[in-house]
């Protein structure tokens, strides 16, 4: 990776970022580990994938009161909740779930795909009549890009729904937001880039700074293994590029996603990476590396917001180039969560948002 040239920017000041994709479970769980992203973020996407999924607004007000019940005090966060897609959803209800300020956006698992994604699309054609609504109100859809299906292997199943389900779902829908989420190949970064201006993607932190060797690192790493999952290299060198181009198309989400290490080092461990803990400090590692550290505002703080539709931030946030001690573990009552980043020492300290 390029070297930053030593303290060249010992500093930095930003619009206060947003993660435009971010888990944060419930009960035990979500008491845990969401006062970490509102330690940086003012927003965050909310991702429905809950058992059973959020796919009504009573289900989404009441999941938005419980986020907000949990935050520690001085603590400026705003939870953005999505709709579940299933092959049976309202469209009446995500319109009016729009209408009236609760659903910022729907998410599309395809089924199968991920954590919790059972209850997921099993045909997009299936979705045709709420893609219909979603294009007429100016509603984002946000979309997990994988096909599901066992014969595909699973280091081109981005690329395969990329041709068979994405494309043909842009020309259907030429006037529907779309986010493709946690992008992970040079094959998502060309189709965002070639498409309209209603067509955008999500990067994580993670996805920045592994490729595929990471999952097998002098052993088999659970705790690097999530889905999509990382690809070669090349992937990783095209993201950044991206990530750091000042392309408004590309933003700031985390798809940070903890499960309980038992759950992460079990025979089948659960796929998903908790980078919540130090989200913006990898972020700037990863911009300080690439010398462009000038466009992490863009990325985490402007263009989010910009493609949604919403007001950009009025507050600020500082990161100095000082070091930060990553826990090995974040432990509360029955819980062991394992962070990205665990056991390092990073170059970048965020200031805490709390008033």
């Amino acid at each position: 990776m390029p070297a930053s040239e030593p303290n060249a920017i010992d500093e930095l000041t930003i619009r206060e970022p947003d993660d435009w994709h971010l888990h944060v479970r419930d009960d035990d769980m979500m008491a845990l580990i969401a006062h970490y992203s509102a330690r940086q973020f003012a927003r965050a996407i909310i991702m429905p994938n809950l058992v059973p999924p959020v796919t009504t607004v009573a289900a989404a007000e009441a999941y938005r009161d419980r986020i907000l019940a949990i935050m520690p005090d001085g603590h400026r966060f705003t939870p953005l909740m999505t709709a579940y897609l299933t092959d049976e959803i309202d469209p009446d209800e995500v319109e009016r779930g729009h209408g009236e300020g609760v659903f910022t956006a729907c998410k599309l698992y395809p089924a199968g795909a991920t954590t919790n994604s059972a209850f997921g699309v099993t045909d997009v054609r299936n979705m045709h009549g709420v893609l219909e609504r979603m294009q007429k109100i100016g509603m984002p859809l946000l979309v997990h890009g994988e096909v599901a299906s066992k014969d595909i292997d699973i280091f081109d199943r981005e690329a395969v729904f990329l041709e068979k389900v994405l494309g043909p779902m842009r020309s259907d829908f030429p006037d529907l937001k779309i986010v493709l989420e946690h992008i992970t190949t040079a094959d998502s970064v060309a189709f965002v880039q070639s498409a309209g201006a209603n067509t955008a993607a999500t990067i994580t932190p993670h996805h920045l700074r592994i490729d595929r060797n990471a999952l097998f690192d002098g052993g088999m790493r659970p705790h690097a293994y999530c889905l999509p999952v990382a690809k070669r290299a090349h992937h990783r060198t095209a993201l950044r590029q991206a990530a750091v181009s000042g392309d408004p198309k590309f933003f700031l989400g985390t798809d940070s996603a903890p499960h309980p290490r038992k759950d992460k080092e079990s025979d089948c461990g659960c796929a998903g990476i908790f980078c919540a803990p130090a989200a913006l400090e990898s972020y700037a590692l990863t911009f300080d590396e690439e010398g462009a550290l000038d466009k992490l505002e863009g990325f985490a703080s402007e263009f989010g917001p910009r493609f949604y539709g919403l007001p950009l931030n009025e507050g600020t946030i500082t990161l100095k180039r000082d070091d930060f001690a990553v826990p090995d573990a974040i432990t509360g009552k029955d819980l062991s969560v394992v962070p990205f980043h665990a056991g390092e020492t990073l170059k970048w300290r965020a200031m805490d948002r709390a008033a």
